[in-house]
């Protein structure tokens, strides 16, 4: 590679902190900046990266912090010796469905900015609200029971929008800020979500939202590729839909449209080539399945504290538990994801309790977990005959299904569909170890059948490839049982790219963009130059002639629990 070849940055705003990360054309990383709010920032008293209202649960970030951070950011690349004059284009990757509110001078600071000034400076009084709700924000409680009966129910929300109402959604979020502060919501010329604020401090003028990004709204018709006139109109309220939709603006359908040339404020500030493109921004989770080309039907499971699934796939069979995006690159393909509170935290729970009982004390190894799970037989079953063992432990409440915190352990016989509710037949807990990761990849299981597509050979519907990410992707034990219930023609994966996923599908994405021949899609340019050896090792034997079926049998009665657990919850309210 010559020293003046082509560089690409891929920024990504974080609840936390933002960071920017630099690929060459290969996607070799040669620069990464973080700046971390709580410690690197100046004059906000946040916490965490956010400021909270407990008595109405509002949580939101100041909006300056932002600006103050990539001035940080692009400094701190300066001081590495970044060549700003080589980067060709620039993405990013937003916290999804938070919002921004521009005043009505936005777009004249935006275009005047003064390179010896800091963006703060200069752009602290172009926010008609100087801060953006977060995605942990709960205060929309009424706005959501709004959204959700507007069109007939949650299930015809979210066969429209792709979601039924969720507090976060920038929909509901934007009603509440409309009839809290009206004033404000006048005075508001335009509305961003994070990933096209990103955007527009880099382009000088405000950028459209992104394609994928705008499906975390709950206003975005996805068959139909334009806003829900009806749902705009709740959001409205008195000020009416095309004020609000002057608001939000257009949204092109190219995520790798080409927006327009950077804003001349970061040319003379930090010597970026005046030719250097800006790309669409998208969120955070759309950026996460661009760090690494997923084909159609490979899946993406995160192990961390919760439990987050992501496929790309063909089909919209959207429902009220799960959640579809629009591709972010690719036109025909959608993103489906599955968020979960439990995780980790389950899983440690039976770990603690097993290193308890077999005197491993509050030692936080897995070895016990591990061997007491692999040596406890598929849904526990000693004998085909005896009936399948399987439960929900849930520390805390749980959104897949809607319960309570609480624990339901069950008996299910497949071949007569009786579920018997009892702990008497369970070795608690050293059967637990393998049932609290059964009922994990069995939800997961569930809400995606019907999504995946035989892989040849005459195998069942499965992904091709299952990648585990995440702190519990580094458990050979729970892969090997990832791989039994969910399947993998070429096996389970761990996938490492650390915490900088969002970034570098943010500066993938801009590299395809800007390199991509006419009609090359993000998958083939990508997938052609990314080096999976460097990020990707198989762990685990994914699908199992028998083993993958019996499952199948177990998931029907899966399904059946989580319907009774669900009925008797609604009993005793």
């Amino acid at each position: 590679m010559t020293s003046q070849s082509p560089l690409y940055i891929g920024f990504d705003l974080s609840t936390q902190q933002l960071k920017g990360l630099v690929v060459n054309s290969e996607l070799k990383v040669v620069h990464i900046s973080k700046f971390d709010f709580d410690a690197d920032s100046r004059g906000f008293a946040i916490k965490k990266g956010v400021l909270t209202n407990e008595a109405e649960h509002e949580v939101f970030a100041p909006v300056a912090l932002w600006l103050q951070a990539l001035d940080g950011v692009l400094d701190g690349l300066r001081k590495q010796g970044l060549d700003f004059g080589r980067v060709k284009g620039i993405s990013g990757a937003g916290q999804q469905h938070g919002s921004v509110y521009w005043g009505q001078n936005a777009e004249s600071l935006l275009k005047s900015l003064d390179s010896s000034k800091s963006l703060e400076e200069q752009l602290s009084g172009a926010f008609s609200h100087p801060f953006s709700p977060n995605w942990q924000d709960a205060s929309t409680q009424k706005e959501c029971d709004e959204f959700d009966a507007f069109l007939g129910g949650p299930e015809q929300l979210a066969d429209v929008t792709g979601s039924k109402a969720h507090h976060r959604f920038t929909g509901p979020q934007i009603l509440r800020m409309q009839r809290k502060y009206p004033e404000v919501y006048k005075k508001t010329a335009r509305i961003s979500l994070v990933s096209s604020f990103l955007a527009s401090l880099l382009l000088g003028r405000i950028a459209p939202l992104d394609i994928s990004d705008v499906c975390g709204m709950n206003l975005w018709d996805i068959k139909k590729g334009a806003y829900e006139e009806r749902l705009l109109g709740l959001c409205a309220g008195p000020f009416g839909v095309e004020d609000l939709k002057r608001k939000l603006g257009d949204v092109p359908e190219d995520g790798g449209l080409h927006l327009g040339k950077i804003n001349r404020y970061f040319v003379e500030r930090y010597g970026f080539s005046s030719d250097c493109e800006i790309l669409p921004s998208t969120g955070d989770n759309p950026a996460t399945i661009l760090a690494l080309p997923l084909r159609p039907s490979d899946a993406m499971v995160s192990l961390g504290t919760s439990t987050t699934f992501l496929m790309s796939t063909p089909s919209y069979k959207p429902d009220p538990a799960t959640h579809f995006f629009n591709h972010p690159t690719t036109p025909g393909l959608y993103m489906f994801m599955l968020c979960y509170k439990n995780g980790g935290l389950a899983r440690e729970h039976v770990r603690d309790a097993i290193n308890e009982k077999l005197g491993s004390g509050a030692s936080q190894s897995w070895e016990s977990f591990d061997k007491v799970m692999l040596e406890t037989p598929p849904m526990g079953q000693q004998t085909e005959s005896d009936p399948m063992k399987m439960g929900l432990f849930f520390p805390r409440p749980e959104i897949v299904p809607n319960v309570r915190a609480g624990q339901w352990r069950f008996t299910y016989d497949p071949a007569s569909g009786t579920l018997t509710e009892t702990d008497d037949a369970w070795n608690k807990p050293l059967e637990e170890a393998r049932a609290i990761v059964e009922s994990q990849m069995l939800s997961l299981r569930l809400r995606s059948r019907g999504l995946t597509q035989s892989p040849g050979d005459g195998l069942p519907p499965q992904p091709r490839r299952v990648y585990l990410v995440g702190g519990g992707s580094k458990n050979k034990a729970i892969a090997k049982v990832a791989g039994e219930i969910l399947g993998g023609s070429d096996g389970v994966y761990k996938l490492d790219v650390g915490d900088n996923a969002c970034a570098l599908g943010a500066a993938y994405k801009a590299v395809w963009a800007i390199e991509r021949k006419p009609g090359q899609t993000f998958e083939d340019l990508i997938g052609q130059r990314w080096r999976e050896e460097e990020f990707i090792e198989k762990i685990a034997d994914g699908y199992q002639k028998g083993v993958f079926e019996k499952y199948g049998k177990a998931v029907e009665g899966f399904e059946k629990m989580e319907q009774q657990v669900l009925k008797q919850e609604a009993a005793t309210k």
